[in-house]
């Protein structure tokens, strides 16, 4: 395959809308789901014997968002259509270190052995530490703060 501009700015917009969408997923986690919507997040801070919580709706707004943005950007596979990749790209990544690795929804990892995912299962963890909406700390997925990587 020969790279091409195009093929750089598809690249650029995805690493972008990830990169976004970890600043954004941290503030909206912070100021919105611990905030004036803690009543639909604090199905995911107890415990549910069903296979999804209300807090799943968070989860149907953004892949809604990313899905309208591949739609609107489809035809001229413009700047909105990789946009709406690189939200789904994180989405996906989300769903397997947050609900699979971390929540263990699915059973398909055991502990994890690296640093880095030590680092984000033990800062989830801290996360998860009160069932109050004020007292939580670690409001982000992939940026850790460093007490929480192990020697």
């Amino acid at each position: 395959m020969v790279w091409t501009q195009n093929n750089m700015e598809a690249v650029l917009w995805i690493l972008a809308a990830v990169v976004f969408m970890e600043a954004f997923s941290w503030a909206i986690h912070k100021y919105i789901m611990h905030g004036v919507l803690w009543k639909i997040h604090k199905s995911h801070h107890v415990h549910t014997k069903g296979v999804f919580e209300l807090n799943d709706v968070f989860t149907a707004f953004f892949g809604g968002s990313a899905i309208v943005l591949i739609l609107l950007g489809l035809p001229a596979l413009d700047y909105r259509f990789w946009l709406g990749c690189g939200i789904t790209l994180y989405g996906m990544l989300y769903f397997v270190l947050h609900d699979v690795l971390i929540h263990k929804r699915l059973k398909w990892f055991g502990r994890p052995k690296g640093k880095f995912l030590r680092a984000i299962t033990d800062a989830h963890r801290a996360h998860h530490s009160t069932k109050e909406r004020d007292d939580a700390v670690s409001f982000g997925l992939f940026l850790v703060p460093k007490r929480f990587y192990r020697k």
